[in-house]
């Protein structure tokens, strides 16, 4: 990922962060046919250190899995607040025009060798842990204990896990760090009435102001 020294973000917290406020990330692996990517929920665990592991799951007859068996190198791409910015916003269109549009976008990519799993107990834990972190916050959270066992088992049964160990991971904030305070300006308040997607954005930008 192209990433110049202004919109780098090195914090791990708020990489982690970003990662569980947007849990679907796009699994992408390479091999003898070639690209395959699939949007996964993934889950962070803290260990082993520094940066821990991602763990999902997915369809026993999705391909892909079969493919990382050797333990194949993996991406996984996390996006968060984004947003395309206009040139309208800029002071610096008033000022002499030499602007052009451009996209602001939080993103995590981690990097790392998958491991697949279709241990009945791993599996159990898994699909438990992601239930409960999703349906947190509801008035009446469904559990995975709701559904009758014979079905759960047979659930179970047509998915394979997947563990991540983080070898790399990598941020980008690009929130308009590049440009003078007065565009910044702008660019925030111009967001905040553009929209609910925008408007997170907006309120990125606010936090680094």
């Amino acid at each position: 990922m192209y990433l110049p020294p202004h919109f780098r973000e090195d914090r791990l917290e708020v990489q982690l962060g970003l990662i569980a406020a947007h849990p679907l990330g796009l699994l992408v692996s390479h091999g003898e046919d070639g690209l395959l990517a699939d949007p996964l929920p993934f889950l962070h665990e803290p260990e082993p250190a520094p940066s821990g592991r991602l763990r999902a799951h997915m369809a026993r007859a999705n391909p892909h899995w079969r493919r990382l068996t050797a333990g194949g190198e993996v991406l996984v791409v996390f996006q968060g607040a984004q947003a395309y910015v206009t040139p309208s916003w800029y002071a610096a269109k008033r000022e002499h025009g030499k602007v052009v549009p451009t996209w602001n976008y939080l993103t995590v990519q981690v990097s790392g060798r998958a491991v697949i799993t279709d241990a009945p107990d791993w599996l159990a834990g898994q699909t438990a842990a992601l239930t409960d972190r999703m349906e947190a916050g509801r008035d009446e959270p469904w559990a995975v204990t709701d559904a009758p066992e014979p079905f759960l088992a047979s659930q179970l049964k047509a998915i394979v896990g997947l563990e991540i160990r983080i070898e790399q991971i990598v941020g980008k904030w690009k929130a308009s760090q590049n440009r003078a305070p007065a565009d910044r300006a702008g660019v925030r308040e111009g967001l905040a009435l553009a929209g609910a997607e925008a408007a997170a954005m907006a309120a990125v930008m606010r936090e680094q102001s």
